[in-house]
Parts: structure tokens; sequence; C-alpha cells
């Protein structure tokens, strides 16, 4: 078959490509009858092919949680020389945040400019870095996240991630992602998640690339709950999409295999491209989804609601209503409450928050907050709009009418957990060392009666 890599015809170019819905169980075949019926594992394999399970769940979890997929490929996986650390070691990607030498911890608002791409060639793996999270990779609780910013396609290698999931979040540049199960075109407004274990390998077929990654341990996303929402809204089953069968034969010598384990990096030798899969069926699978399909919930009389009727996908704790992660997203959408300050309101949340802004602006940050840029409000530490969109927005008044929000796509990564940062990330060069002044020029409109004295009633 042709290499993947070569040209864009190999990439699927609509939703046509794909197949479709969030959580189904599915099933595809690149050679028509490639997939055994009637069992998972048959003594000999229609084609001469292997029989591997890849398991995103416990064995005996409850089957609504169960998640495992079944692959039938040329050559197994286990087909590979040792492990060995990777040389040289990558060194900013962390998986355990309890290890005071390379994290830190600060209440303090924090906020990063876009990185630019490097002058070096980059790819994906190289191009990855932390910049804060909680828990542990071991302990299989918590969460990472990550950004990105590369150059160059990964080439003869693949990465597999042992941690956790990826949630890949594209800023700039598509990305050409060839997983064992077939390959997804992502662009900037879309996300991909690619599930904890699946090999996979990033294609930059317009160059230089950068993004956002959340990274979750022990779990995996979700669809919220909707509630009183009833059955419809937010984002729709039928609007993920999953690749379709696709594999790569013959001889590669030398492929690189590199394992994210603990938050090293390993690397395996074999003569064979690991997407020699022909043919799949189960519920563990990567996913991507347009966030233009995302159908946002609003308020239609008064004050401004909540960002979690904003949320993508989830990942949940033991504990109800409680997220390890929240995906939430800030699309365009109308603004018509009445008698209201429509931005969003100052507060202190127990959950932390991670933004980003993958195009456009963002509605409580007239300045400094750009695409490919960052911020961080933790547990607690009081956030909300700078004094340039309070004073815009209140000097408008009650007479404001229904406006909207146009050519914006801002994002959040939330966690009940508190985050520690890593030290390159505190002291980047690209870290908004004013950040706090947006806040600074905020006056007192306090008009009660100056011959008042102090106090209640």
């Amino acid at each position: 078959m042709d290499n993947p890599k070569s040209n864009g015809r190999d990439f699927p170019s609509d939703d046509h490509d794909y197949l479709s819905g969030f959580g189904n169980t599915f099933e595809s075949e690149a050679i028509h009858g490639a997939l055994p019926r009637g069992q998972n594992s048959p003594l000999i394999c229609p084609y001469g092919l292997y029989a591997e399970q890849i398991s995103g769940s416990s064995f005996t979890s409850p089957r609504k949680l169960s998640q495992r997929s079944w692959l039938y490929r040329i050559k197994p996986s286990v087909t590979h020389e040792p492990f060995k650390p990777r040389v040289p070691s990558h060194g900013k990607i962390v998986s355990e945040f309890d290890k005071t030498d390379s994290c830190t911890t600060t209440p303090t608002q924090l906020r990063w400019k876009p990185v630019d791409i490097p002058d070096s060639p980059t790819d994906f793996i190289d191009g990855l870095f932390t910049i804060c999270g909680a828990g542990s990779s071991f302990l299989r609780h918590g969460f990472a996240i990550h950004m990105y910013t590369a150059n160059k396609s990964m080439g003869n290698c693949a990465l597999c991630n042992a941690d956790g999931d990826f949630l890949v979040v594209p800023q700039e540049g598509r990305l050409w992602i060839t997983t064992e199960c077939g390959k997804l075109q992502v662009s900037p407004g879309e996300v991909v998640v690619l599930p904890q274990g699946f090999r996979f390998a990033v294609d930059l077929p317009d160059g230089p690339s950068r993004g956002y990654v959340a990274e979750i341990f022990g779990t995996h996303f979700q669809l919220p709950d909707l509630g009183p929402i009833g059955a419809n809204g937010l984002a729709a089953p039928r609007d993920f999409l999953v690749p379709k069968a696709w594999y790569e034969e013959g001889p590669c010598p030398g492929y690189t295999i590199i394992q994210k384990f603990g938050g090293e990096l390993f690397t395996a030798k074999q003569d064979f491209s690991p997407f020699n899969v022909v043919a799949w069926h189960g519920n563990f699978v990567p996913y991507k989804y347009d966030l233009k399909k995302f159908c946002p919930y609003n308020t239609v009389l008064i004050d401004h609601s909540d960002p979690s009727i904003n949320t993508v996908l989830t990942a949940s704790t033991d504990k109800p209503g409680v997220a390890l992660l929240d995906f939430v997203i800030f699309p365009p959408r109308w603004l018509v409450a009445e008698h209201t300050f429509r931005p969003p309101y100052y507060h202190r949340n127990c959950m932390s928050e991670f933004m980003g802004l993958i195009y456009g602006g963002y509605e409580a940050k007239a300045d400094g907050f750009v695409p490919g840029g960052a911020s961080l409000h933790s547990c607690m530490t009081p956030h909300g709009p700078d004094t340039k969109t309070y004073e815009a927005t209140i000097a408008r008044g009650n007479d404001a009418g229904p406006s909207r929000i146009t050519d914006t796509m801002a994002f959040m990564f939330e966690s009940c957990l508190i985050p520690r940062i890593c030290l390159w990330a505190v002291e980047s060069p690209f870290i908004d060392h004013d950040y706090y002044q947006c806040w600074i020029g905020l006056k007192s409109h306090f008009s009660h009666g100056a011959d008042s004295k102090n106090g209640g009633i």
C-alpha cells in the first residue's frame, strides 16, 4: 500500500470517510472478510492475521464502563526488541507531580504568551512539554496539561502513551494522525482523543504546528449528562468521528516504537510498521470532534450561566458531579441576558482552570490573551474580566441589546485537583509577568451616600 505520509489523498477529507458515534461498538475492515465472525480469537484468523486485544479498562469493569477492541494484524505488536531508555532523554514530560525538583506551586494567576515554533527540526514528541498537572500516572489518578510546538513529521517512528489518554487541541497547523485503527485528519477547531496504549504517528502537512494537550490517568473521557437540558444539546454523539481500518504492510527496517511510561520515554526497534491492522472491532478507539458542531446553551433572561453548560467532554471521579478533568469551550453564540453583566463574573473556584485560545479573542480579556497563549487560575485564586472589559461592559448600560460573539474559540481544562506547575513553565521567557496588571486598574464605583456611617443596621 502507499506510504501514509506521501500525499493528502491518503487522509480522509470529509465526514463520510469516518465512522460516527460516541461510545459505540464499531467494526471496520480494510479487506472484506478480514474480521472473524462468531468469535474474537479463532484458531486461524482470516487471511492468516493475528488476533490482539487492547483493553482500556479492567476485565471486570461494569459493562457500561468496559472499553476494549480487537485488532487483526499482519504481525502482533509484541514483535520488537527490548525497550531501552530513549537517548537523549526528553526531560520536559512529567506524569508524577509529587516531585518537588521539577515542579512548584503558586496561587498567583499565571498567563503565557504563545510559544515560538522552534528553529531546529522538531517533531510532535520532542516538541511536547508539560505545563502543570496533579496526581500520578503510577497511581492511575490525575492529569497533566502539556503544550506542543513542532515543525516536522515524526518519520519512521510511532508514539505509544502507556500513561493515559491524550486530548489534543491543535491551534496552528493540521495534524495527520495515523493510528492502529486508521487515519485522522485534525484541523485547528477540531480535537482528537488518542486513548492510552494506542500507537500513533503525527505528520504535519502544513509545516509548523502548535497546540495544547490534556492527559488523564486511570479513566477515560465521557459525554456529560444533560440533566434538565433534556435529550439534545451540547456535543451530539453522532458528531464524533472514528477512523476506518487502514493498514500498511511490507518491511520497515529500524522502525522505532517510542513508549511514554511514567513520564519517561523508552524506545524499541522492530522491522515492520505498527499500522498493520487490517480489521478491528470494539469500543476502545481514537476519535475526533469538530468544535463548530457544538450546540451551546445560554441564559435567555438574566445572569451569566456557569461555564459547565459548555462542557464537551468530561472525565469523572468517584464523587458524583466532580470532574477529574472537564473540557469546556467558549464558542460563537448570542448574548441576550437583560440587566446583566454578560461577560464571566468575578469568581473564586474550588476547581482549577487552565485556559487556551484557538482563534479570535476571548470575551473577558480585551488585551494580552491571544491565540496560542494560555492562562492558569488555580483553586480559589480570584479571576475574572480585565479592567478594559469591565469598564466597556458597564458603559453600555441596561439598554444594550442582543449581541453575538463571533469568530472565536476559547477552551478550558478544569479539574478538581490542584495542579503543580513545572519549573520550566514558571521560568519560561513566554510567561506574562505583567498579567496581574490587567486587574490593577479596577476602581471603586461605590456610590453610597457620603454622609452615611459605616456598617449596617
